[in-house]
């Protein structure tokens, strides 16, 4: 009987996810599955913690790869610091701002978004205004936002909140290790991210971390968080202690790919990482402007690891796509929400950040076009 996986080839993966995967990962993927408990891979897990706190540079204790993909990094995020009735001011630029709106709203908090051009950063001296309108529990906003390609201000928007009593809430998904990320630096109270991104690991588990000001909120609800699963008040004594208490059975190979992913960047050194990054960048643009193609965001506010790039008139988006990958292997991605169809996404991201990748690309899409 055939077997479906042998029809996979590998792809070049220029999308906004997953991205290319290191041979070193797949192969700490495949070690053999231990049990959860086992006193070998207790220790993988503390390794990862602080590998965890080097990539995000912070001192939380709290922090930890949650069972599931960025998406459950952020409902973590939501459902452990939202109760009932608390105010939420949530940064909207792109869909990944409109999914925490949504989210803070089933936790039945009361959510105002403040939303910007998709495309354009967020504004400070709007979110200044909102602020003295109101006092939140939680402001939260999006570093990197996937769907457009912008860098949004998460540094000086962190020192503003500094001033107030709300907890800072960040998501990271995109730009963890592959810029700068610093939660102590910034003020964040709370952040996640995904593997499939700048770590290069496969989809599936969702790094956090928690401020103590953030614990102490989570610690002293009036009400329990209400989704089992990501209640961090029972996983926490998982993940720290001499003898840790079962909560739910962990993807221990994805773990061991984790561990890997993280240790290859730590090893290569973050500034090199990050360089890398917008050497690849840098390589992608000027490439595309020569073939007569133009960003979307302006050169201050892109992001280097994913990039929008503007369908020039006349030309069939999909048919690009698709070409690229059926002839091509290469995957790139398509818009979102308002920019669907007039944008291509461009992933340069962890291990496919390479100059290399930059030209096979950008030689298929000129062929393509």
């Amino acid at each position: 009987m055939s077997n479906t996986l042998d029809s996979i080839n590998e792809v070049l993966l220029m999308g906004p996810g997953p991205s290319c995967v290191p041979p070193e990962v797949y192969t700490a993927l495949s070690r053999p599955c231990i049990g959860h408990l086992d006193p070998k891979f207790i220790g993988i897990m503390d390794e990862i913690k602080g590998l965890l706190q080097e990539l995000m540079q912070t001192k939380n204790r709290l922090t930890i790869p949650m069972s599931g993909t960025g998406s459950a990094g952020m409902e973590t995020c939501f459902v452990n610091l939202v109760e009932p009735g608390d105010d939420v001011l949530v940064l909207k630029n792109g869909v990944f701002g409109m999914r925490m709106a949504d989210v803070a709203a089933r936790l039945g908090a009361h959510v105002d978004v403040l939303e910007f051009e998709w495309g354009a950063p967020v504004i400070v001296d709007d979110v200044i205004q909102q602020l003295g309108k109101k006092d939140y529990s939680i402001v939260a906003v999006v570093h990197a936002e996937t769907s457009t390609g912008v860098c949004n201000p998460v540094a000086e928007i962190g020192a503003l909140l500094k001033q107030t009593q709300a907890l800072y809430l960040v998501d990271t998904v995109t730009s963890l290790g592959g810029m700068p990320v610093a939660a102590d630096a910034w003020n964040i109270d709370a952040l996640y991210s995904g593997t499939q991104k700048c770590l290069s690991c496969p989809p599936g588990l969702s790094p956090v971390t928690f401020s103590a000001r953030a614990v102490d909120k989570i610690m002293s609800r009036k009400s329990k968080v209400p989704n089992w699963y990501l209640d961090l008040t029972m996983i926490v004594n998982y993940w720290e202690g001499e003898s840790r208490a079962y909560h739910h059975t962990a993807p221990v190979n994805m773990l061991y790919g984790l561990y890997q992913a993280a240790k290859l960047i730590v090893d290569e050194g973050l500034d090199n990482v990050f360089q890398r990054h917008i050497a690849a960048h840098e390589a992608l643009v000027a490439a595309l402007g020569q073939m007569g193609l133009d960003m979307l965001v302006a050169p201050e506010s892109r992001l280097p690891m994913l990039n929008a790039v503007k369908v020039p008139e006349g030309v069939d988006e999909l048919k690009v796509r698709k070409t690229l990958l059926a002839e091509h292997n290469i995957e790139i991605g398509a818009g979102l929400g308002p920019l669907a169809g007039k944008i291509w996404r461009i992933g340069v991201m962890g291990h496919t950040a390479r100059l290399k990748n930059i030209e096979r690309l950008t030689g298929a899409l000129k062929s393509v076009i």
